[in-house]
């Protein structure tokens, strides 16, 4: 066994994206894929090694790029630019995940039929818009994400299954959004799951995350049970 690694550059218009993936190269037959939405700092480390550890689990990983080919945010100030444009145009946003989508049902080794999306704050919104436009994917999974309704897809039937999981500290998902978006997901018709973590915060799944003045905290026992939910959840879409 041996997890194969690799880079695959594709295009949204004129913008230079690069997407990391990764599979096992011990099955032989197309399998799920899973794409993987970074936070708002852009594709680095952290998802590429989520592209691993998916690798290992027996799906195609992959850490698909929403700013650009080596677009990386060194500071919270330069990370907050680089995310606000797809804040402010959810149909931009919408239509980067789409291209990811595509890009990904091309690769030999995946079973297009089955692709899931999973992802980690601004990611987590990134991957329930794209359920939202209702595209047809399995599922979509959102570790704090953030959970605000896009002005454009009012009246879509979500057809993917989702799954968010939530720390019930998150300053970013008050309990007044989380009643809206749970509303929003029942009302487009979703088979929606919602995980409220206790004493848990903002990016509870980075263990770098250390600033609890603006409600960012790692949180090893959330960051253990949402990867394995995430495992349970994924075996059910894909089964």
């Amino acid at each position: 066994m041996a997890i194969i690694e690799n880079t695959v550059v594709y295009m949204d218009g004129e913008v230079v994206l690069e997407a990391f993936f990764a599979f096992d190269d011990a099955f032989t037959d197309r399998r799920p894929a899973v794409l993987i939405n970074h936070t708002w700092a852009g594709r680095d480390n952290f998802v590429s090694d989520k592209a691993r550890k998916l690798a290992e689990l027996g799906y195609v990983g992959f850490a698909l790029d929403m700013y650009g080919k080596g677009v990386l945010g060194t500071s919270a100030e330069e990370n907050a630019n680089l995310m606000q444009p797809f804040m402010e145009n959810r149909a931009k946003l919408q239509q980067r995940m789409k291209v990811a989508l595509n890009t990904v049902k091309l690769l030999p080794w995946v079973d297009d039929s089955k692709i899931a999306a999973i992802g980690f704050c601004f990611g987590g919104l990134c991957v329930l818009d794209l359920a939202r436009t209702g595209v047809d994917i399995k599922g979509a999974v959102s570790f704090h994400g953030l959970l605000g309704t896009p002005d454009n897809t009012k009246g879509n039937k979500i057809r993917a299954k989702i799954l968010a999981l939530h720390g019930r500290d998150d300053p970013m998902g008050l309990p007044e959004q989380v009643l809206a978006f749970q509303e929003e997901m029942t009302l487009a018709g979703a088979d929606w799951q919602f995980v409220s973590y206790g004493n848990t915060a903002h990016a509870f799944t980075n263990p770098i995350a250390n600033d609890a003045n603006s409600g960012m905290v790692y949180q090893a026992d959330a960051d253990r049970r949402s990867w394995q939910a995430m495992q349970n959840f994924l075996a059910e879409i894909f089964g």
